[in-house]
């Protein structure tokens, strides 16, 4: 299905919808390949888990969209639950799609997830191949796709044969829902195993997604070299820690902010005078590179040559060309390194 036309300043017109996208958009973005695969993903990638559900207003979700793909951002991020209410943020997204970005399908990466609660009864979580076979199904729906790019399990399932939940990846590939598969919030030892059980059955783990950021530093004990190991590409979440690594919370926590929304997942317990003082002694460090400190924040997870994107949420189009901005300067020196590590109490 073809939508737009070729217009003149390096712009396509979308019919029927005024929209203009940038056919140089790709000359904006820097990509980088996931682990030893054929995959190249933007250094920033657009994460749909906040303000894109029925509770946030579709316009400002739309420009969101929109404007991340105008700056060369392929990849957009989602998952079964995400919303709320659960579900809406592939329903909204596939509205985007259908409206602005159906004629260029083949140029994004998209994904979704499977692994925590979406519908009552026995299968409607974990890990099961009945749960994570009937949600790539409403999700595709949702949105509107035949398949996508990328279907994770979104967490382990300490009750489900490994085996299982694997076997439900690999026939997600071989029935064509998904092109790829991947895993989030593994452990080192469980990531080492589902990637073999995955090759025993012919298909590759593309990708592991972790929560990673200055305040959040699991994956530096041991998956960032296992994944290095087996040729498995990271892309984090939550590089600015649900946004507390950037200037919302300097001074309190604001009433439209996300501390302060009764469905958000950074509650307002976590904005600590201890957090606060940390933050503010980053930001002087991010400001003497000439960087915000949510700029230093997200080009921090990408220091290492393993991870491949950083996923970000964006409440507005700003945050989103703020981020790419980011990626001007990604070299840290050895002294702010540790300038930051000392400030963190590491």
């Amino acid at each position: 299905m073809r939508l737009h036309e070729r217009g003149s300043g390096g712009e396509a017109q979308e019919r029927g919808q005024g929209v203009k996208t940038s056919v140089n958009r790709y000359d904006r973005m820097t990509y980088r390949r996931s682990g030893a695969s054929g995959v190249l993903l933007p250094l920033v990638s657009l994460g749909l888990w906040h303000n894109f559900g029925d509770v946030d207003p579709f316009e400002k979700s739309r420009r969101c969209v929109r404007r991340a793909f105008d700056l060369g951002i392929t990849h957009f991020d989602l998952a079964n639950n995400y919303g709320p209410p659960p579900g809406s943020a592939e329903k909204n997204f596939g509205r985007i799609l259908k409206r602005d970005l159906a004629g260029h399908r083949d140029e994004l990466f998209i994904s979704s997830k499977a692994g925590w609660d979406m519908w009552p009864g026995p299968y409607g979580n974990w890990g099961s191949r009945k749960y994570l076979i009937a949600s790539l199904d409403q999700s595709l729906q949702r949105m509107g796709l035949d398949y996508v790019d990328l279907f994770y399990h979104h967490r382990p399932d300490p009750n489900t044969p490994l085996e299982e939940t694997m076997g439900a990846l690999d026939f997600a590939v071989r029935s064509g829902r998904a092109l790829y598969v991947g895993i989030s919030a593994y452990s080192p030892e469980e990531t080492r195993r589902a990637v073999a059980v995955l090759a025993t059955m012919g298909t590759r783990c593309l990708i592991h997604q972790p929560k990673y950021s200055m305040l959040v530093r699991d994956p530096e004990e041991g998956l960032l070299a296992t994944l290095a190991e087996l040729g498995v590409g990271c892309i984090c979440f939550s590089p600015l820690a649900q946004g507390l690594l950037t200037d919302r919370y300097f001074k309190g926590i604001p009433k439209d902010s996300r501390a302060a929304k009764p469905h958000g997942y950074l509650q307002k317990e976590q904005v600590t005078e201890a957090v606060r003082k940390k933050v503010l002694k980053l930001n002087e460090i991010a400001t003497a590179r000439g960087q915000t400190l949510a700029q230093m924040a997200v080009v921090w997870t990408l220091r290492h040559a393993g991870m491949t994107s950083a996923i970000i949420g964006a409440s507005k189009p700003k945050h989103i060309e703020d981020a790419v901005a980011a990626l001007a300067n990604l070299k840290f020196s050895t002294e702010e390194l540790a300038t930051i590590d000392r400030v963190l109490g590491r």
